[in-house]
């Protein structure tokens, strides 16, 4: 496979998810000073959470999900398709830009512990025995525990001694919102393959509905640590919610794109608080 399918295969609109939530959330949350912020190994798996972790997970996620991926526009036009005969060469450039950073993970038990559920929920996410995607509500589950884990990861990497509770509570349902309002423009497609996810279980104004509980909770459990950017939160994707509940498939699609600009200005928010404590 050449470079730029590569590229393409890991999505560059979703690379702020992961590289994000690793050094703006988590390793600037763990860090007590800049040096720490800005230490070698922060930076190595910087690069590593912007690209590789993504081919990672968008790669397998292509491997197997080619039946799905026939009758889904979105995949084939806007994210790529993965045939058969790009899997074995997709594996390759998926171990070899991963292994050689789990030589560089500290050998302390959160590094290795938070690392490992990355690669787990990353990994079984789509892949089999588990393949979490094809089992609803496990799905946004595992989606949100490579994020949460990545979090956490930076958390320990940069420094950081006990990761706060309400983060990865927040994390975690903000995640499975996020992952769950994702699926709900493949409903059509994952039903014609006969896929079940929780968007098909739940069907659009269903799982509209519980995206806006789970963005509604996430923001409650954090608002004690950051009320105004919870209050911000909760009405942009409140608004967001109700914008797609009556939209046709057509408006859907064109407000999921938006999804990735919204996820990262409200990331933003938190970033510049982490930093405002960091350097004041």
């Amino acid at each position: 496979m050449k470079f730029k399918e590569i590229l393409r295969t890991s999505r560059p609109h979703f690379w702020i998810y992961e590289a994000a939530t690793f050094l703006l959330i988590g390793a600037l949350a763990g860090a007590s000073s800049i040096g720490q912020l800005l230490s070698w190994k922060v930076l190595l798996f910087t690069v590593y959470f912007l690209l590789p972790a993504n081919i990672l997970i968008y790669g397998i996620n292509d491997i197997y999900d080619y039946a799905t991926d026939l009758l889904n526009p979105k995949k084939v036009s806007y994210e790529g398709l993965i045939t058969p005969e790009k899997r074995k060469p997709l594996w390759i450039w998926i171990l070899c830009s991963t292994i050689p950073f789990i030589f560089f993970i500290p050998l302390s038990l959160p590094t290795l512990i938070s690392f490992f559920f990355f690669l787990f929920f990353a990994v079984f996410y789509s892949a089999k025995p588990i393949r979490a995607k094809g089992i609803p509500f496990l799905d946004s589950f595992f989606s949100a525990g490579h994020y949460v884990a990545t979090g956490v990861f930076g958390y320990y990497l940069a420094g950081g001694t006990t990761f706060p509770v309400e983060g990865i509570i927040a994390g975690m349902l903000w995640a499975m919102a996020m992952h769950a309002y994702s699926a709900v423009p493949d409903i059509q497609a994952d039903t014609d393959a006969k896929i079940q996810t929780i968007a098909t279980t739940l069907t659009k104004k269903g799982t509209l509905f519980v995206c806006l509980c789970l963005f509604g909770l996430s923001a409650f459990v954090i608002a004690p640590l950051y009320p105004g950017i919870a209050s911000i939160g909760a009405l942009t994707y409140g608004i967001l919610m109700h914008k797609s509940r009556n939209s046709s498939p057509e408006k859907l699609f064109t407000l999921y794109t938006y999804f990735p600009y919204i996820n990262a200005s409200i990331g933003a928010l938190i970033s510049l608080s982490l930093i405002a404590k960091l350097v004041l």
